[in-house]
């Protein structure tokens, strides 16, 4: 199989490092750089294999999203006094305003 050179720049602190790393694990720098490359290629490609079927439903969601028109903001006039004391209390636990530190669903 041919060989191609592929040339890199770097700084003096980051070869020498690289350089004692490779000497380490009993290989020459070019071995090393191959290794860590090769190495980090296999676990970029397994990670995207086993989130490819959450981005697909992410991209199918995205694309769904965007050819539906916004709905219409109800003024607050149009909210009954139960719905705006539920609307109140959802955004308390967003911004933490009633000072609680209870999540939804635990008792305070």
């Amino acid at each position: 199989m041919a060989r191609t050179r592929i040339s890199i720049s770097l700084e003096q602190e980051q070869a020498e490092r690289i350089r004692r790393h490779a000497e380490r694990a009993g290989m020459d720098v070019s071995a090393y750089l191959v290794h860590a490359a090769t190495r980090q290629m296999a676990e970029t490609e397994a990670i995207e294999e086993q989130f490819a079927g959450v981005d697909a439903l992410i991209a199918a969601a995205e694309a769904e999203a965007a050819g539906v028109a916004p709905e219409p903001e109800a003024a607050a006039e149009a909210l009954t006094e139960q719905e705006r004391r539920e609307v109140e209390a959802a955004l308390g636990l967003i911004y933490r305003t009633d000072g609680a530190s209870v999540r939804p669903g635990e008792a305070a």
